[in-house]
């Protein structure tokens, strides 16, 4: 005799509120004020430290840290790189890579999506 048994996934998401997902992109998008000289870590710290009680928004401020501190290690490996004459083509590299990575992400928070970064080192858990 044999039993057949099934199992269905059970959906464990959630409408995100407008507000948490707003927040949640502001951590992505916040790496960008290093254009104007502050390091990229600052923004989804601020929005780390300030946003704890919402999950959604801390998740992805956390998240948003751990791949800035990654790709801050990547830039620093790949500038020293260049001496050896490979940075020149890895350095470029990181930096569209991680210009992309965070449009993206800022985008799937926008949607209300828990998106996880590629090539992160979690740190900061």
């Amino acid at each position: 005799m044999t039993t057949q048994t099934t199992t269905e996934a059970v959906s464990t998401t959630y409408e995100v509120p407008a507000e948490s997902r707003k927040l949640a992109m502001l951590a992505h998008l916040s790496a960008f004020v290093s254009f104007v000289g502050i390091p990229s870590l600052v923004g989804p710290l601020v929005v780390w430290l300030l946003n704890r009680e919402d999950p959604f928004v801390e998740q992805q401020a956390k998240d948003a840290l751990n791949f800035n501190i990654s790709f801050l290690i990547y830039g620093i490996v790949a500038a020293i790189s260049i001496i050896l004459l490979v940075g020149l083509i890895v350095l470029p590299a990181v930096l569209i890579t991680w210009f992309v990575l965070v449009i993206v992400a800022a985008v799937r928070a926008a949607n209300g999506e828990n998106y996880r970064y590629p090539l992160t080192m979690k740190l900061v858990s």
